[in-house]
């Protein structure tokens, strides 16, 4: 088994550490690691440090940092425009494209959305959503947290400009006619997705979508929840990509 990741501030710069708080309450109370045992401590901005456990306490632990290493930011980067979804779908959804790789995630207010975001009710959503892709990450042992985006939602209007501003956009769509594993994909930049919520995409979101210079894509056959679409589109972009 891979050593476990678990992520500071900023990488120590000498030999030894305290890891605490809640990280270090995790590794010593739950993950119950012992003197000379090895992880990984992360940035989440690429960078990374080896090290190992050479004292427990109740909260934390002292380790000895070895070899440090800088992970390069993905290029082409993938993002998705994740429509709103009710329940705990929408996390589920970060959960899983986080552990396949997601740079960024981008939360949609559809107009189909079932929940919304609004007020303190849109902030505190979105803390979900940070709080689920920061565990999926430790989980993928990924020196790279992805991206959520600032705002509690983003409206069809706002999306439409950040496919603008893509190197590539791709509209997951059931009656889209080209398939996703067959389009050109670029060598640098962002490659945005969009992913609809439980209602699906409007004719009006899609055509806005598209003047905007994003393709209706769709994936195979089958029709996918909002929950999986994005995991599925991720995974055939990774291959492509030479990222698996």
């Amino acid at each position: 088994m891979s050593a476990p990741l678990f992520l500071v501030d900023a990488l120590p710069t000498g030999d030894r550490f305290t890891l605490e708080g809640p990280e270090g309450h995790h590794a010593a109370a739950v993950q119950r690691l012992r003197v000379g045992e090895r992880l990984v401590l992360a940035d989440g901005r690429g960078g990374s440090a080896a090290a190992e456990v050479t004292a427990v306490g109740r909260s934390g632990l002292d380790v000895r940092v070895g070899a440090r290493s800088q992970a390069p930011a993905p290029d082409p980067r993938l993002v998705v425009v994740q429509g709103i979804a009710k329940g705990d779908r929408g996390e589920l959804a970060v959960q899983a494209m986080t552990e396949v790789g997601v740079d960024e995630i981008v939360p949609w207010a559809a107009a189909r959305a079932v929940a919304q975001w609004r007020g303190e009710r849109g902030d505190k959503a979105r803390g979900k959503w940070v709080s689920t892709a920061r565990e999926a990450a430790k989980q993928a042992r990924r020196a790279w947290l992805p991206v959520i985006a600032g705002d509690p939602d983003c409206s069809t209007k706002r999306v439409a400009a950040r496919i603008g501003g893509a190197a590539a956009a791709f509209v997951l769509h059931e009656e889209a006619t080209d398939r996703l594993s067959a389009v050109d994909l670029p060598a640098s930049g962002d490659i945005l997705l969009v992913v609809g919520p439980e209602g699906g995409i409007t004719d009006a979101e899609l055509g806005a979508f598209v003047s905007a210079g994003a393709a209706a894509v769709r994936l195979g056959g089958e029709v996918l929840r909002t929950s999986t679409a994005g995991v599925a589109a991720l995974s055939a972009l990774s291959v492509r990509l030479g990222r698996w």
